[in-house]
């Protein structure tokens, strides 16, 4: 077949959405649309009209037309399977068979067009595999957002405990009898206390003038000459001035004001010292419905990172407790021989230090198997058809039960336009993304302590394939290779040097096709 154009256009011919598939000018293209209406005939089922030098084939879509531009030529058959795709398609990106709702998803529509037709010939591709195909999911944006919430929910938990502090010392103060103020826990008289009367001072009256309060410097009034891009900034300004008010610890970036602008918000957990080493690892996954291990892949690295010029001649002692085989692989500038014989990462050149503020890789590691015994989570989902739609049972396993794995998300996609999925049991927490027909099952933390877990629902229409492929999303602050810093000590002497790491392990592409 040869396939001129896919559109989505109105009764009356007016074109909503265009994807031409060969060069045809834009009149062309707008006069074969506006001919259609013209040449359907009342009172007929067919699906298709000809002219003289092309066929149309179209379905209606409640109030327009699925329609597609092909030659004659061409094999009814296959424009009648490649139509049905295509409205398929449309009910991915739009809830509601609307022109507004068409054009406010026109893009999208457009790369979905174009991973089942490329030049004018069908691609071998299902829904599930478009679906995959146009989703462009950032994870480095999901491990980002993972963290972020982690820091917010910790820096929260900080803040609650701040204030219960601050409660109970007001409670006892009041017991005490004794009016808390600033800087009354130094001894000194706090403002906003009362003078003690003195003993056989008959002349003592009680002050009438009123105690004295801390009063905010004032705000100029009038409007502010700052510019303003909406409400969001506000509130993370807030949230990070509550911190400030509590004695959390809060770096912003100065840029906050712009809506690109991101506000990181650093835990007392992590005080980075004048040597810290950043121990990286992200995985990459793929394994098979029916079970089995297609591939993974584990990519790790350690960043160093001196901020402490007394600190820049230094050993690092590595304690590789791996049992697995990973392939470990030093920086060219790093003694190599040392690295093999007592795992102490070095320079080459003793006298040459080590670059100050800088992350430098130092050293870098790879395991790859597919064996499934060394999966961090095992995925089985299990999609049954009955006669009114599909039974899902989906569960997780931790199969390395070393690791603690929090903000687990997996994402079971949905047959369009099944309707809204009746969940009937699940550990955890869930979602329904309607406009991208995605169940999103959540679980907080998973370890040795809650290993499994399981989730059922029910949901009408759709066959096994539209359930795949199963995507996996979490972070861990443990190394899944067992490289840990055991020691930094100074290049000409045994003596330690203090240091800090911070390790993170997540996901790159964790998948059940």
């Amino acid at each position: 077949m040869v396939l001129l154009a896919a559109a989505v256009c109105t009764k009356v011919g007016k074109a909503i959405v265009s994807r031409q598939f060969v060069e045809m000018s834009k009149s062309r293209i707008e006069g074969l649309l506006a001919a259609f209406p013209k040449l359907m005939s009342t009172g007929k089922q067919h699906t298709f009209v000809e002219t003289e030098s092309v066929r149309y084939v179209y379905q209606p879509l409640e109030k327009l037309y699925m329609l597609l531009i092909t030659t004659k030529a061409s094999n009814i058959l296959e424009d009648l399977e490649t139509l049905r795709l295509f409205s398929r398609v449309i009910p991915e990106y739009c809830r509601v068979m609307e022109e507004s709702e068409i054009i406010d998803n026109a893009f999208q529509l457009i790369f979905a067009f174009d991973e089942i037709v490329a030049l004018g010939y069908r691609e071998n591709v299902n829904l599930a595999q478009i679906r995959t195909f146009t989703e462009m999911d950032s994870h480095e944006e999901k491990v980002f957002q993972a963290v972020r919430q982690t820091q917010e929910r910790e820096a929260k938990e900080n803040m609650r405990k701040k204030a219960k502090e601050l409660q109970q010392k007001r409670t006892d103060a009041a017991r005490r009898g004794v009016t808390p103020g600033f800087g009354g826990g130094f001894g000194s008289s706090s403002v906003g206390s009362v003078p003690s009367p003195v003993v056989g001072d008959s002349s003592y009256e009680p002050a009438t003038t009123p105690i004295m309060q801390y009063i905010a410097p004032s705000k100029p009034m009038g409007p502010s000459k700052a510019m303003k891009l909406g409400s969001k900034g506000k509130d993370i300004d807030s949230f990070v001035d509550q911190l400030k008010s509590e004695g959390q610890e809060v770096l912003t970036n100065h840029l906050s004001k712009t809506s690109a602008a991101i506000t990181k918000i650093t835990t007392p957990a992590i005080n980075k010292e004048g040597v810290h080493m950043r121990i990286e690892e992200k995985i990459s996954l793929s394994a098979g419905r029916d079970g089995g291990l297609q591939n993974m892949e584990v990519l790790g690295i350690i960043m160093l990172q001196i901020s402490d010029e007394h600190c820049n001649r230094i050993r690092v002692k590595i304690d590789n407790k791996d049992n697995k085989g990973v392939q470990l692989q030093t920086h060219p500038n790093i003694d190599k021989k040392l690295f093999q014989s007592e795992s102490i990462i070095s320079l080459k050149n003793p006298a040459k230090p080590f670059p100050l503020n800088t992350d430098i890789g130092v050293l870098k590691w790879r395991f790859q198997t597919q064996d499934e015994a060394f999966m961090p989570l095992s995925i089985n989902c299990w999609p049954s058809q009955t006669g009114s739609g599909c039974d899902v049972n989906i569960e997780y396993t931790l199969e390395q039960e070393q690791l603690e794995l929090s903000d687990v998300v997996v994402i079971i996609p949905l047959p369009a336009g099944s309707g809204n999925p009746v969940v009937t049991e699940y550990d955890g927490q869930y979602s329904h993304d309607k406009s991208r027909a995605k169940l999103e099952w959540q679980i907080p933390v998973v370890d040795k302590s809650n290993k499994s877990g399981s989730m059922e629902f029910s949901i009408g229409g759709g066959s096994a394939d539209d359930f795949f492929p199963v995507s996996v999303s979490f972070v861990s602050k443990k190394s899944y290779c067992d490289l840990l810093i055991d020691d930094v000590i100074e290049q000409d002497s045994t003596e330690s040097v203090r240091y800090s790491t911070d390790i993170a392990f997540y996901v790159d592409k964790y998948e059940v096709v």
